[in-house]
Parts: C-alpha cells; sequence; structure tokens
C-alpha cells in the first residue's frame, strides 16, 4: 500500500517482522559482544527513538540508557551538512563501553561530528549500532560503525523512527520515496 506524506509518495519497503527479527538478532550479538561489561547505550534522537525502544527489550546485559539530539535535516531531502546539537548526555563515560544507537547512517558526519566529541570524554570504546546503512551516500563511514540492521541504496525513507518533515516516524514499517 502506497502512501503520502506532504505531497510524496512512498512505498512499502521493509516490513515490519523484518525489522522486529532483525533487532532480535543484532539485540542478542550485543548481548555477546558485551557480556562482561556494563556499557552506556546512547540513542541519537529523534529517528531512533522506536529502534532504541525494541533493541533494548533484547538486551540482557546490565547497561544504561541516555540520550542525545543532533540533527542536520531541518525537514529536506538531504542533509545540510551542518550540524546542531539539541541535547547532550549527562552521563560520565571516562573508561565506559559506548554504543551509539542511530536509525540511518547516510554521509557518517554526523555520527563522526558525534565521536570526535565523545572521545574528549575517554571512553573505554565505542560502537555504532544502526538500524540501516546507506554505503552509497557515505562520504567517510565511520569506523566504528560495527552493527548494522541493513544496507540499503541511497532511497529516502521514512517510518519505524524515520521522518520526512516530522512525520512518517509513527509507522511501524519503513517505506521508501518512489
Amino acid at each position: 500500500m502506497k502512501l503520502e506524506i506532504e505531497g510524496l509518495e512512498f512505498e512499502p519497503f521493509i516490513a515490519a517482522d523484518e525489522i522486529a527479527k532483525r533487532v532480535r538478532v543484532m539485540g542478542a550479538q550485543l548481548n555477546i559482544d558485551y557480556a562482561h561489561t556494563r556499557p552506556v547505550i546512547i540513542g541519537v534522537l529523534n529517528g531512533s527513538f522506536m529502534f532504541i525502544a525494541d533493541l533494548i527489550k533484547q538486551i540482557t546485559i546490565p547497561c544504561e540508557v541516555t540520550f542525545t539530539k543532533l540533527a542536520s535535516y531541518y525537514g529536506g531531502l538531504s542533509s545540510t551538512q551542518k550540524i546542531r546539537e539539541d541535547i547532550d548526555i549527562s552521563v560520565n563515560i571516562e573508561g565506559r563501553d559506548i554504543i551509539l544507537v542511530e536509525d540511518i547512517v547516510e554521509t557518517g558526519n554526523t555520527l563522526n561530528y558525534l565521536i570526535e566529541k565523545l572521545q574528549v570524554r575517554k571512553p573505554a570504546s565505542i560502537a555504532i549500532c544502526s538500524l540501516l546503512s546507506k554505503p552509497a551516500a557515505h562520504d567517510e563511514r565511520p569506523a566504528e560503525l560495527k552493527y548494522i540492521g541493513f544496507e540499503i541504496g541511497n532511497d529516502y525513507v521514512v517510518g519505524y523512527g524515520l521522518d520526512y518533515q516530522e512525520l512518517g516516524r509513527n509507522l511501524k514499517e519503513i517505506y521508501r520515496k518512489v
């Protein structure tokens, strides 16, 4: 079923059950990889909120959860390359393992900015866990990008936290622009 958001047409792309299966697998891998530590999981808002909520339900090891909010889109179809920081983390991460949870990695610029900022606080490690990755759009793939739900083409997508002009975040599945 196609849908329209603010004059743009979108078609189904990744079904809710596919997302749920992949999130379970990613959670299981994080449980294994961080079994002997207590990581700090940092959700990058706004887009990651649905993904992090489902991912955390799969994580059985002790962990802390906090959020940061960065933006580079401001309602358009492509990144402005200017990063705006709205919310900083308040957790002491020195000597801690960090898992950044992101909805999508496109150019990689926002995450590279965030990683630089976090490294000043001397964490033990930083890994990125992203639901989606667009390899064709990467200016510089962050070296820390370790966990990827789905690699996709250079399509504009909405749903499951992703938006177009702040709409579509509430969809259970992911749609791509036609």
